[in-house]
């Protein structure tokens, strides 16, 4: 693993490198949400209760664009969009996100919903850290150039979303999806991070920033800003 300008990226990717959790927050500007990340490989029953239990958001996995492709990963946008359910399609195509519909972005990442095949209902700890480690997994084969079917392992619909990084990165969107995707690329790991927003229980919004510093703190984790990865990436692109 490469020396980084910023201290907190050297950090960041180092503690990823060991299958830690970290906090990374995007931007005050874009979604202002701090997100626990995780190599999607590492993940166990134990992270995905601390995910839903001091996180409360989404556990999603985001894929890096290029084994998204080899695996066959649609964005869900053109699912609805190509869609010819009911009837002609069109109610499902009305939904699919236009312009100004996302207020801190112009498209979403997500691509489908997945459950592994020898998962039971597919929402508990164990049967969720299954199916996102696995996902890992093929991630790691599509990356090396190995034929992969995720039909052998996985089933759709199901609880885990995936969501496929933006082709350019960061460079193209700056979203907690392609962060940790770059994250990623630079501790040397498997690019597909299991992550998920802190949100805050009494107010019913996302944890602020300072709010996410302090858990890290008492915790020992490592709080990273979306501004400082993207100087970075630019930095070393």
């Amino acid at each position: 693993m490469n020396n980084f300008e910023n201290n907190q990226v050297q950090l960041a990717a180092e503690a990823l490198k060991n299958g830690e959790m970290i906090l990374l927050f995007d931007s005050d500007d874009r979604e202002g949400e701090t997100d626990f990340v995780i190599p999607a490989n590492r993940v166990t029953p134990a992270h995905v209760y601390n995910m839903r239990k001091d996180g409360g958001g989404l556990i999603c996995v985001a894929i890096h664009p290029s084994a998204a492709g080899k695996l066959g990963l649609p964005f869900y946008s053109d699912i609805l969009r190509n869609s010819d359910l009911n009837g002609d399609g069109k109610i499902l195509r009305k939904m699919v996100e236009k312009d100004g519909d996302i207020p801190y972005d112009s498209k979403s990442s997500f691509s489908l919903w997945v459950n592994h095949r020898d998962t039971f209902t597919g929402i508990t700890d164990k049967d969720r850290s299954l199916t996102i480690s696995r996902i890992g997994e093929f991630v790691n084969k599509a990356m090396n150039g190995m034929d992969v079917d995720l039909s052998s392992e996985f089933r759709s619909p199901g609880h885990v979303s995936l969501l496929r990084a933006a082709d350019g990165l960061v460079n193209k969107r700056a979203g907690q999806t392609e962060l940790s995707v770059v994250l990623a690329e630079f501790a040397g790991i498997i690019p597909a991070m299991a992550i998920c927003e802190m949100l805050d229980g009494t107010n019913g919004l996302a944890l602020s920033k300072e709010d996410a510093i302090k858990f890290a703190d008492e915790h020992g984790l490592v709080f990273i800003e979306g501004k400082d990865v993207i100087q970075e990436y630019n930095n070393t692109n």
